[in-house]
C-alpha cells in the first residue's frame, strides 16, 4: 500500500546533467537548485563532489545559500570521494556500488564479500562525520533479491539510513516493479526507486515501486538523465496527486516555469507531446475537443493547465472549429458577424488544406482583410546588420522605428540569428516584456539559394503568439518573424 507522504529526491543536476552533450554551469546549477528548492523537492542532489573542482565549487554555492531542501552529492565508496563531499558542506551523500554479478565480476573485478566490506566501511565512515546516508545498489534490478537484502542489512547495520536500488538499465516492468520493491520494503528501512527510461517504463516502474512500499522516488526535471533518460518528476508527481490521491510537497503550479528553465539551461528541447510540461500538453485544434473544452474543460483534460502552471492553446490548423476560431478573434477584443466568421473560417480552412501551418498573426492579418481594418504597426524595422565570422564574435546592429521613435541597439550572440534577435530584444526592452519560446526553421526548397521558412513563438504575460517568415536570408525571414510576433502583442495591447 502507498505511504500518505513520498519523499521527492531530485537528481536533475546529477544524473540529469549526464544527459549526453548537457553541461550546466556553476551559476546555472544554483539557478535550478534555488528552483527546485522553490518547487519543494525534499532532497537536491547536487552533483558528484569527486568528479571536479569546478563541480566542488557548484556544490559549495548550493550549499552556502542555505537551501531547506536536504543537499546530497553522489559517492563511490570510497573515502576519497565521502570527504570531498564533506568539504563541500553537504547535508547527505549518495553512496553508490554495484550489486550485480556482471558488474562486481566485469566492472570492479572483485568478490561481493570485498563489495559488502567496500559499502559497509563506506557508510561508517560517512555516519561517523555526519552525513546523513543513502546506500545505492547500482544495477540493482539484475541482482538477486537475496544477495541485494545481504548488502542492504549489513550497512543499515552499519547505519544508513535509507537504501535505494536502481533500476540502472530500465529493464523492469510495472509488474516486476511491484513485486521486486515490494520484498525490499521488508526490511522496515525507508526505500527510494530509481529508474532508468531505455523502455519508456520510467514513470509507471517508479508508481508501481511507490504503491508496493517505497517511500522515496529520485526523478529528474523533464525526465532528464543518461541514454533515454530517468523517470520524470513533473510526470511523477501528477500521477501521484491525481490519479493515487497521494499528496506530496510539491508545488505543483510551478512544474511549467521549472521545465522551461531546466529546458533552457540544458539545451535539451522538449518533445512537443511532452506530457504535463510540453507546448502541446493543453493544445487544441480539433474542432469537436476544442468545442467541449470550451464549454467544460474537464470533457478533454485531465486536470486544468493552471494546476501545472501550464496554459491552453487553441491550434489553427485543418482540423479547426469555427468557435476556436471566435474565441481567438474575440481575446482581440474585435467583434465579429456570424457572415464574417464564416468567411475568416473558410480562409484559414483554405490555408490549412494548403498545408500551412496558420499563425495568430495570418489570424489577425484575414480578421483585419475581411473586417477592412488598416494597421500600424508599432515596430517598423528600418536597417540591420550582422558580422560573424571564425575569428569574429556574432553581433547585429538594427534600428527600428518604434512608435514614430527611433531606436538603435547592438549586441553580440552565439550566431548571427542569435545575435539579431538580442538587439531587436533591447530595442524593445522598456516597451513590452516579450520572451521567445520556440524558434523553428526549415528549408522549403533545396540547394544554398533555399528559401527558408521561420516559425516562432512569443510569449508575452501568459499568452503565447506565434508568427512565421519566409525569406532566402535565414537572418532576414527570423528578424521578420520576431518583428512580426511582436506587432501582433502591441496591436493586441492597443485594442485592448
Amino acid at each position: 500500500m502507498m505511504h500518505e507522504n513520498i519523499n521527492i529526491f531530485d537528481t536533475t543536476l546529477r544524473d540529469g546533467e549526464q544527459t549526453p552533450g548537457v553541461l550546466i554551469t556553476s551559476n546555472e546549477k544554483l539557478k535550478i537548485a534555488h528552483k527546485l528548492d522553490e518547487l519543494g523537492v525534499d532532497v537536491i542532489e547536487a552533483g558528484s563532489a569527486i568528479t571536479s573542482k569546478d563541480e566542488q565549487e557548484s556544490i559549495k554555492l548550493i550549499t552556502e545559500n542555505n537551501l531547506n531542501a536536504e543537499i546530497c552529492s553522489f559517492a563511490r565508496p570510497l573515502q576519497i570521494d565521502i570527504d570531498t563531499a564533506i568539504e563541500c558542506n553537504v547535508d547527505s551523500i549518495n553512496i553508490v556500488i554495484p550489486s550485480s554479478d556482471l558488474h562486481i565480476e566485469f566492472k570492479l573485478k572483485k568478490t561481493r564479500k570485498e563489495v559488502e566490506q567496500m559499502a559497509i566501511d563506506a557508510v561508517e565512515y560517512a555516519k561517523d562525520h555526519g552525513l546523513i546516508v543513502e546506500l545505492s545498489c547500482e544495477d540493482a534490478t539484475r541482482t538477486s533479491v537475496d544477495d541485494l537484502k545481504s548488502l542492504y542489512t549489513k550497512t543499515i547495520d552499519a547505519g544508513a539510513d535509507r537504501i535505494c536500488a536502481c533500476d540502472t538499465v530500465g529493464i523492469l516492468t510495472p509488474e516486476k516493479s511491484y513485486n521486486f520493491y515490494h520484498e525490499l520494503s521488508k526490511l522496515d528501512t525507508p526505500l527510494s526507486v530509481h529508474c532508468h527510461n531505455d523502455f519508456g517504463l520510467a514513470v509507471a516502474n517508479t508508481l508501481e515501486a511507490l504503491n508496493a512500499g517505497a517511500t522515496q522516488a529520485h526523478l529528474t526535471i523533464n525526465g532528464l538523465g543518461e541514454r533515454a533518460g530517468n523517470a520524470a518528476l513533473e510526470e511523477v508527481v501528477m500521477a501521484l496527486e491525481s490519479l493515487y490521491n497521494v499528496h506530496t510537497h510539491i508545488k505543483t503550479e510551478l512544474f511549467y516555469e521549472t521545465s522551461q528553465l531546466v529546458e533552457s539551461i540544458s539545451g535539451v528541447v522538449l518533445q512537443s507531446n511532452k506530457s504535463i510540461v510540453g507546448a502541446n500538453a493543453f493544445a487544441h485544434e480539433s474542432g469537436i475537443h476544442a468545442d467541449g473544452v470550451l464549454k467544460k474543460s474537464e470533457t478533454y483534460e485531465p486536470i486544468k493547465p493552471e494546476v501545472v502552471g501550464h496554459r491552453r492553446r487553441f491550434i489553427l490548423g485543418k482540423h479547426v472549429g469555427k468557435h476556436v476560431i471566435h474565441e481567438k478573434i474575440k481575446e482581440t477584443n474585435t467583434d465579429v458577424t456570424d457572415d464574417e466568421l464564416n468567411q475568416i473560417f473558410m480562409r484559414i480552412k483554405a490555408l490549412s488544406d494548403m498545408g500551412k501551418t496558420v499563425t495568430d498573426v495570418d489570424l489577425q492579418a484575414i480578421t483585419d482583410d475581411i473586417l477592412n481594418i488598416d494597421i500600424d504597426e508599432s515596430i517598423h524595422l528600418d536597417e540591420y546588420t550582422t558580422v560573424s565570422g571564425n575569428r569574429v564574435t556574432p553581433t547585429a546592429s538594427v534600428k527600428l522605428k518604434l512608435n514614430d521613435e527611433d531606436k538603435i541597439e547592438a549586441a553580440v550572440g552565439v550566431g548571427p540569428v542569435d545575435a539579431a534577435i538580442a538587439a531587436i530584444q533591447k530595442t524593445l526592452q522598456n516597451t513590452v516584456d516579450i520572451t521567445l519560446e520556440e524558434y523553428h526553421v526549415d528549408a522549403i526548397t533545396g540547394g544554398t539559394d533555399a528559401l527558408i521558412d521561420v516559425l516562432i513563438k512569443l510569449k508575452c504575460d501568459d499568452k503565447i503568439i506565434t508568427a512565421r517568415s519566409t525569406q532566402p536570408d535565414i537572418i532576414m525571414a527570423s528578424v521578420d518573424a520576431y518583428l512580426k510576433g511582436a506587432n501582433k502583442i502591441l496591436t493586441d495591447k492597443k485594442r485592448k
